[in-house]
């Protein structure tokens, strides 16, 4: 264990930025506590640097040094972590002590530790992202586990202290519990792969089944784990919370939960299902035929719920919240579909971790738009941030960065070529075709083809409608940074989609999947035996 601390360089960098941000943030003097931001970013810098340069991957990876089924997928999704989460840290301003700090400015209250939410509202955030790299650097199911919710755990506090407004509270609570529910269910499983195989070191399982094969009690334990996990991802039966908690937090903490929960179960799903493999070949069940099975109902579910209700809404968050649903079904196509012979446009693991990038970018933009533009309240108290579908008519004219933001996501959150968004479909189409999964590839077009409703709706609603303002018309945030993330997100489905080609090649090579590593082999053995002597 001591040896896997060479290459934890970009979480211990982050750790160590929350320690200072935690201390900057409980200042008396404005300046450094609005220091704490500009610390998260450098935090984040060196943590993307760190994973470039430290993180093993291909041959270097050992039994001892982390899981070797998937050597290539820690550096890519440590990088892509890092990427988005710096697109996500200027649309968090203004989050939380906005009031407070109007309150200190005017006089009317003087600095009060007890009421300062900023020290703990960005130690959160960090916290949060530390647990999603350690998600991918996870060999074990107790480090999984435990990495897990060291990803989830902060979030139920920052939607609740994300908002004044009461519903803030109630969707801390509502996700809070159903969160306990998800992450029991996915312990029980974990709880079950060990008793059927005798270890927790994924290498050691992989080792295990092959050599001895797959019991029932593993493959309840899988199947367990994996219906945990989709309430990470918001999949159908684990997404009835996803709506309320996306309308009740601010627009920049949901889209937060948009990323970040989403793809640390997704690098959990393919961790625990590198355990068992994909067999390959056209028609051939890529997995195991109960888990095949079920996450093949999973995925048409979660596409089709996701994509009708979002439909039916008309509040752009609660839009955009079943949208993230049924994105969550796209991407479980790729993993149904699995490594398939190696090139992107067949290999399904690579559409997924390249898709989870094209998602975070541009999703981060559409909810941009809603923190960036408010409505101040009648009655004086804390504005509104945009919501309804109505608020976004004339956006283009009255507000036009954050209009033409909105067109642009909209545009390539529906696979729109030549913006991200399409790049990032095509392959989980072309990967579904591979892998023989024709009616689930029928299934996904169909569902393209409903969301375009929405998506559509999103886009004309600014770009071609007029401004009606029924009762005060929405005004620009104060604060410019989320703006300028809007603006990122806006600039990264464009600039991005011209480096798609290379950014192809890199999510092959991490998704490249070694059936019966060496590596593993060798570990796993000792593993086996050791447990095996425990009993």
């Amino acid at each position: 264990m001591i040896g896997r601390l060479a290459y934890l360089w970009p979480e211990i960098a982050l750790f160590a930025t929350t320690c200072i941000v935690m201390v900057l943030g409980l200042s008396r003097s404005l300046p450094m506590r609005k220091a704490s931001a500009w610390v998260c970013g450098i935090g984040l810098l060196a943590a993307l640097g760190l994973s470039i340069t430290t993180t093993p991957s291909g041959s270097t990876v050992i039994a001892s040094g982390g899981q070797a089924m998937l050597p290539g997928m820690a550096p890519f999704a440590k990088c892509l972590i890092c990427l988005v989460a710096l697109f996500l840290l200027p649309l968090l301003a203004g989050t939380v002590d906005r009031a407070e700090e109007h309150r200190i400015a005017t006089g009317a209250g003087v600095f009060n530790p007890l009421r300062s939410n900023r020290a703990e509202f960005y130690s959160f955030f960090l916290f949060s992202i530390t647990g999603l790299l350690l998600v991918a650097d996870a060999d074990n199911l107790i480090w999984l586990f435990l990495a897990l919710e060291l990803t989830s755990l902060p979030t139920y506090i920052m939607v609740a202290i994300s908002s004044e407004r009461h519903r803030a509270q109630e969707a801390g609570v509502k996700y809070f519990f159903l969160g306990a529910l998800g992450a029991a269910v996915f312990l029980y499983g974990f709880a079950l792969l060990y008793g059927a195989t005798g270890t927790t070191n994924l290498n050691a399982i992989h080792e295990s089944f092959l050599s001895r094969g797959i019991s029932t009690m593993a493959i309840a334990g899988l199947i367990l784990s994996l219906l945990g996990l989709c309430f990470k991802i918001a999949a159908v039966p684990m997404h009835f919370y996803t709506a309320d908690v996306y309308q009740g937090a601010s627009a920049g903490v949901a889209a937060m939960l948009a990323f970040v929960p989403k793809t640390a179960g997704f690098l959990a799903m393919l961790l625990i299902l590198a355990t068992v493999g994909w067999s390959s070949g056209p028609g051939a069940a890529s997995l195991p035929e109960p888990l095949r099975l079920l996450l093949w109902v999973i995925a048409a579910l979660t596409m089709t719920v996701g994509n009708v209700l979002a439909v039916l809404q008309s509040s752009a968050k609660r839009t955009l919240a079943y949208s993230s649903i049924a994105h969550s079904g796209y991407m479980l196509v790729g993993v149904i579909a699995g490594p398939g012979d190696g090139s992107f446009t067949r290999n399904g693991i690579s559409a997924v971790l390249f898709y989870l990038l094209g998602y975070g970018v541009m999703n981060l933009g559409a909810f941009a738009v809603l923190a960036s533009v408010e409505k101040p309240a009648s009655d004086g108290g804390e504005p509104r941030e945009l919501d309804s579908f109505d608020d976004l008519r004339g956006l283009c004219r009255t507000h036009p960065v954050s209009g033409w933001t909105m067109v642009l996501c909209s545009l390539s959150l529906l696979g729109m070529p030549p913006l991200l968004g399409f790049f990032g479909k095509l392959p989980l189409f072309t990967s579904a075709i591979g892998a023989g999964e024709i009616p689930l590839v029928l299934v996904l077009g169909i569902n393209s083809a409903i969301a375009a409703f929405y998506y559509l709706r999103l886009m004309a609603m600014p770009l071609l409608e007029e401004p009606s303002f029924r009762a005060t018309a929405p005004v620009d945030n104060p604060f410019v940074s989320r703006r300028f993330a809007g603006l990122l997100s806006a600039g990264g489905v464009i600039v991005l989609a011209v480096f798609a080609n290379l950014l192809m090649k890199e999510s092959t090579a991490a998704g490249r999947y070694v059936a019966r590593p060496e590596t593993a082999s060798a570990g796993a053995k000792t593993e086996v035996s050791v447990a095996q002597d425990g009993r």
